[in-house]
């Protein structure tokens, strides 16, 4: 007994210590308040003023407002101050017929709260300052059945689309449940008032507002609908509606990169062409919930997602409007690194079942994980897991059962997030680990390859081409190509080759091939079920000898008119650059113009001896001849073996050389004579110096190296004629003459270069 009592004693002890212990710590966190200086009482007695105070004063207190609420059993009296008071002091009167009067005194707030009789008018009246000789005051009159009031809407959001405007309105909670409709009024922005018809809802959260210009900004505001429990609504804050965006927006550029640091992850990246607010809708195509919606402002956007496929859908957006949204696709990426080829490997077990299997190293860094599959064609089915012990998984059931000679494609992404494998957001949510290809059932190609064609055939090989077998008649996992090649000899017997080909190709050239032979080519391709069906024949013939040969003639004559059309103007243009012509006399402008009075004279007495020639048996040259210089016949005579270039025939020229040497005296004299005159005359001219302009020294040169003839070697001995002054001197140049235009003399105009 005294153990039990003993008990109850600590006990007792343990609780009072606790409430010390509370009641210092309400002491400690709690300051004490400061009782109120107001007082309320009650009287029956009618409430008289102090003093006479000044009602509906500009600068007094205003703006007395009492109500009540239908879930509450007080009302509340509001009022504002004066505009001039510094330290303001209220009394609040209430009044309800015979009923007594409540009498608060001594206020510094703004509001008091109190009770009413609700079978009585009441009359509450509000004095500032009741003391001061500044006193003022406000009155208000009421049914506290008609004080009942239900606030605004807490929150009110707005749509537009086609000219109409949705409003969806939220009452606060004990509101809602007595409101059944509400209000709204609106206006153009610039306009000053209101509308005239006030717009009713048919319900109490929503209403659509027809036939508005969708250009236009409108000022919208809302209220309940009063009611018996709900005697007053007042009218909300204005809303701003902006115009509807009725324009899709569309986007500049996208970009798809890899992200290095972050293997199996991409950034999904672009740019707005209107500078607005847009809102972005992202989901996975396979429709694993939930889609994730991201607004921005910025001129652009950026998302780091898997390599799974992607719907974005793309809208602008204000606070009443958005835009008709576009949809933007971003496809799967097949391709994967290639360190990550591999990673993962897949067993089908039956069409209702498969396992994959993984890295046991990357149990260390995750547990969540989503594996997703599809066939060719389909829409891809999704599951996400949770596994922290094993590196692999086994699904089945399946949803839906995988099909024969259907390739499917299996994807297993990692999640970082450890709380749940369910996907709570999209961007930036998951990574890709590694996909893997996989058939139910293989079959043979029930397709062929198409476009089959032969190229670049020769003597003994062929080029063959062909289109790839399409994937979905391939049923498989492509092996290879066969070529199916056929020739006939020359007694008819057929011979078949077949040659195997790498899938990856899709040409391959022939070598080996016989001379002047048709070939026939068929392709086909082949899966760990067998070959396939064979493509359509094509035939070629490869070249025959000759055929070859007049091949090559004909590239030859090619290039040799080729080299003839266009060659010559460059070897021209060449040899001038390189190798330059050696210049001709004839051609340049050394050979001067005929001046003077003595050359114009020997020119006619030339064209005499020309035209002469033909029928002249002896020479005959005038003696004393005033008009011709010594000098000048001197080098003319020399000029007559000329005539023998250009154009003498060979008799004659020899018929009348042979009569100057071996003719009779009578024909010999007149030659001797001209031969004494010549070798005179070539004295006579010994001091006079010839004179060359021209700029070919090398002439000048020759010309006075040039031995002159003896005239003892030109006359034999005993054939002088009555005359010994003149001498025939033969000259045994052919042709060698230069005419001078040099500002000279006369003897000097004219010489003969060697």
């Amino acid at each position: 007994m005294s153990s039990r009592a003993a008990q109850l004693d600590s006990k007792r002890g343990g609780s009072l210590s606790l409430l010390i212990l509370g009641l210092m710590l309400i002491i400690m966190f709690c300051p004490p308040t400061q009782a109120s200086t107001d007082s309320c009482k009650k009287s029956r007695k009618v409430f008289v003023s102090p003093q006479p105070c000044r009602q509906h004063h500009p600068d007094g207190v205003r703006d007395l407002d009492c109500f009540g609420r239908h879930y509450e059993l007080t009302y509340n009296c509001t009022w504002r101050p004066g505009r001039n008071a510094t330290h303001n002091t209220y009394m609040l009167v209430v009044a309800q017929g015979n009923k007594r009067n409540t009498i608060c005194q001594n206020m510094t707030n703004f509001h008091k709260t109190f009770r009413l009789y609700k079978d009585s008018n009441v009359s509450v009246e509000i004095f500032e300052n009741p003391q001061s000789d500044d006193c003022t005051k406000s009155v208000f009159h009421g049914s506290p059945k008609s004080l009942l009031r239900c606030d605004a809407p807490i929150n009110v959001t707005f749509s537009r689309s086609f000219g109409e405007l949705s409003v969806v309105v939220t009452w606060k909670q004990e509101d809602a449940k007595v409101i059944n409709k509400f209000q709204i009024r609106y206006k153009d922005l610039d306009s000053p008032s209101w509308n005239q018809t006030l717009v009713e809802s048919l319900s109490a959260n929503t209403w659509i507002v027809k036939n508005l210009n969708a250009s236009r900004v409108y000022a919208v505001q809302t209220r309940c609908v009063t009611n018996e429990k709900c005697s007053q609504c007042p009218w909300s804050s204005v809303y701003i509606v902006p115009a509807e965006l009725t324009t899709q927006h569309v986007l500049v550029s996208i970009n798809d990169t890899d992200i290095p640091e972050e293997p199996g992850k991409r950034l999904i990246s672009g740019a707005f062409q209107q500078h607005d607010c847009h809102r972005l809708t992202v989901v996975k195509v396979s429709g694993e919930l939930p889609p994730q919606d991201l607004d921005t402002c910025q001129a652009d956007f950026r998302l780091i997602l898997s390599y799974s496929a992607y719907q974005i859908n793309i809208s602008a957006f204000n606070n009443a409007s958005i835009s008709t949204p576009v949809s933007l696709v971003v496809p799967e990426r097949e391709t994967m690194h290639d360190e990550d080829v591999g990673k993962l490997n897949v067993t089908v077990h039956n069409s209702t079942a498969f396992s994959i299997r993984w890295r046991p190293d990357i149990l260390k860094m995750f547990i969540c994980y989503s594996v997703e599959w599809k066939g060719r064609g389909q829409t891809a089915l999704h599951r996400s897991f949770y596994e922290d012990v094993n590196n692999y998984k086994t699904f089945s059931p399946l949803p839906e059962p995988l099909e024969p000679y259907r390739r499917y494609s299996i994807v297993l992404h990692t999640r970082p997030d450890k709380d749940t494998c369910n996907m709570k957001k999209v961007n930036n949510s998951e990574s890709t680990y590694g996909r893997a290809y996989v058939y139910l059932l293989e079959g043979s190609p029930v397709g062929a390859p198409a476009n089959i064609s032969s190229h670049n055939v020769t003597l003994n090989s062929a080029e063959v081409r062909w289109s790839p077998i399409p994937e979905e008649q391939v049923r498989g996992f492509l092996r290879g190509y066969v070529l199916h090649l056929v020739y006939s000899d020359q007694r008819g017997v057929k011979t078949e080759t077949n040659i195997t080909v790498d899938p990856d190709l899709n040409s391959y050239k022939l070598q080996g091939l016989k001379v002047d032979t048709v070939y026939q080519v068929q392709v086909s391709g082949f899966t760990s079920a067998g070959a396939g069906v064979r493509s359509a024949t094509i035939f070629f013939k490869t070249d025959h000898e000759g055929y070859f040969h007049s091949r090559s003639f004909i590239t030859v004559l090619a290039v040799v008119i080729t080299v003839a059309a266009f060659g010559t103007p460059i070897l021209k243009r060449a040899k001038s650059m390189f190798w330059p012509n050696i210049p001709n006399p004839g051609n340049s402008s050394a050979v001067q113009k005929i001046e003077g009075s003595c050359q114009l004279e020997l020119l006619g007495i030339l064209s005499t001896l020309k035209a002469e020639e033909w029928d002249t048996e002896s020479l005959q040259i005038l003696e004393n001849d005033p008009l011709v210089p010594a000098c000048t016949l001197a080098t003319v005579l020399p000029l007559l073996g000329t005539f023998e270039l250009e154009g003498d025939p060979p008799d004659m020229t020899s018929k009348w050389s042979q009569k100057d040497l071996d003719g009779d005296a009578g024909a010999l004299s007149p030659v001797l004579e001209a031969d004494s005159v010549l070798e005179k005359q070539r004295a006579d001219c010994l001091g006079c110096t010839v004179a060359f302009t021209s700029d070919y020294t090398t002439m000048e040169m020759f010309q006075q190296m040039m031995p002159q003839t003896p005239a003892h070697e030109v006359i034999p001995t005993g054939m002088k004629t009555k005359s010994e002054d003149f001498t025939v001197v033969r000259t045994k140049l052919d042709y060698v003459r230069q005419f001078s235009t040099s500002s000279t003399s006369d003897c000097q105009q004219m010489s003969t270069i060697f």
